[in-house]
């Protein structure tokens, strides 16, 4: 009885958790947004500023997703395929933005490529400039999430061993080959995970953009920017209906997570059947 009254009290102590510290801020930032009606909250959406912000948050995070997917995948290969020197220095520095603040991040893209920077003046000369425009905020973004996918990877890949791919290269299989066929349908649930918390990330970073950005409404503002412009400036239906868009996408990012987290099971029969159609 006593057992049971425990198991009680820990599933309500938990509920009560779940409930103030995550179903409550987004129950408050939809219900702040839908204050004066949901026609008067997509009204704040379509404002050009508003627009601008929601496009460049796309646009950043498809670009971060997509570059960083592929040198994240290369680099959980490498790191988990092969043994070299400097092998546990590099497993440092690719966790190294997981540990660091953004914020740091962005100072040092600012002191590179900063119009005071080594960089950024001679770059602001030849028409590139980097700092205050879309392409600062496209570094930032990647050194935030670069860490992502490659750690997602390396567990999997470890797990997988070294039999299919080995296999395939006796049928004769190239190096790319192998990664394709073999390799990445093993890993298929692994990789889509490591690229949707890339996905989620990116687009709710604030840290690092926000230093290296120069909030200039309608060119440089993120969707997390542009909330903070918006509550700074008193307007709070716009920021919230801003925060629940930010947060609806989110929340289809962790959707579709958890679908991913399912299809995970029968990665190993499609490398098989990888496999299998090379031969």
């Amino acid at each position: 009885m006593t057992t049971r009254a425990g198991r009680w009290a820990f599933a309500a102590l938990v509920w009560l958790l779940v409930g103030v510290m995550v179903v409550l801020p987004p129950a408050l930032v939809f219900a702040t947004a839908l204050r004066h009606g949901l026609v008067a909250a997509l009204d704040t959406l379509r404002d050009p500023d508003a627009l601008s912000a929601i496009r460049l948050t796309l646009v950043m995070t498809g670009l971060a997703v997509a570059i960083n997917t592929f040198f994240g995948v290369m680099a959980a290969w490498t790191l988990a395929r092969f043994s070299f020197p400097g092998r546990g220095l590099l497993i440092v520095l690719v966790e190294l933005p997981l540990s660091v603040s953004p914020v740091v991040g962005g100072l040092v893209w600012l002191l590179v490529f900063g119009t005071q920077g080594w960089w950024g003046a001679v770059l602001e000369r030849l028409g590139f400039p980097v700092m205050f425009a879309p392409p600062g905020i496209l570094l930032a973004t990647l050194f935030v999430t670069f860490p992502y996918v490659t750690r997602t990877m390396m567990p999997m890949l470890r797990h997988m061993g070294r039999a299919q791919e080995e296999a395939a290269v006796m049928l004769g299989a190239g190096m790319w080959r192998v990664l394709w066929h073999v390799t990445l349908p093993g890993a298929r649930s692994a990789l889509l995970s490591g690229v949707l918390m890339t996905t989620a990330r990116a687009m709710g970073e604030f840290g690092a953009v926000s230093v290296v950005s120069g909030h200039i409404p309608g060119l440089t503002e993120t969707m997390p920017l542009h909330i903070e412009t918006l509550y700074n400036g008193y307007q709070t239906v716009a920021a919230f209906a801003m925060a629940a868009l930010l947060a609806l996408m989110a929340m289809g990012v962790v959707a579709a997570r958890g679908v991913v987290g399912r299809m995970g099971r029968s990665g190993g029969d499609v490398a098989a059947r990888g496999i299998g159609d090379m031969a």
